[in-house]
């Protein structure tokens, strides 16, 4: 097994799955509704487009029932303009026990000239979870090109990152006041 998804000894009764079983593609034109005052496209519109295809490409890698646990990281890398096509790719580029990781690349293109950018990118973790909403464990993945050897071979450092990230966000989440704003003396 190359890369990081790979293949754990307490899962090897798993096999694991190629990237290329789970990717998704979604492509739309970015028209008026979708953009700000400067005519490019909502950063929230973007994170809606990303989960709803990565939320595709994990739901085929698990078979089962997901839920998004975190956005972990958004780059906004150049904006995307009315008009142009927004191309969003995700795939499988790391598993846990019961969690994956979905990468997604974002492309742009203006249609008018055929220029293709690399317009953002994010990492997403999900949770394959049962009917009760209990967590199911998933199958390890296998990489095959450059790109997805590439990408899925930072896997275990964005995990100890995530873990890391969990913690301090739990820390910090203990310290916030839930009372009602107009209560707050």
């Amino acid at each position: 097994m190359v890369g990081a998804g790979l293949l754990r000894k307490k899962e090897a009764k798993m096999e694991a799955k190629f990237c290329r079983e789970s990717r998704a593609v979604q492509t739309h034109r970015i028209l008026p509704f979708h953009c700000n005052m400067h005519q490019t496209l909502y950063g929230g519109q973007l994170m809606e487009f990303i989960d709803n295809c990565a939320s595709i490409t994990v739901s085929r890698h698990t078979r089962s029932l997901c839920v998004t646990a975190s956005m972990d990281q958004l780059n906004f890398i150049r904006p995307l303009h009315l008009s142009d096509s927004v191309c969003v790719e995700t795939i499988v580029t790391g598993t846990g026990r019961t969690s994956v990781e979905v990468f997604a690349k974002v492309v742009g293109e203006r249609l008018e000239t055929g220029e293709r950018y690399l317009a953002a990118t994010a990492f997403l973790t999900f949770v394959a979870i049962d009917e009760t909403g209990a967590s199911v464990e998933v199958a390890p993945i296998q990489p095959e090109g450059p790109e997805e050897i590439f990408v899925c071979a930072g896997y275990p450092e964005r995990q100890a990152k995530r873990m890391a990230e969990r913690k301090a966000s739990a820390q910090f989440q203990s310290g916030l006041n839930l009372d009602f704003p107009w209560d707050i003396h």
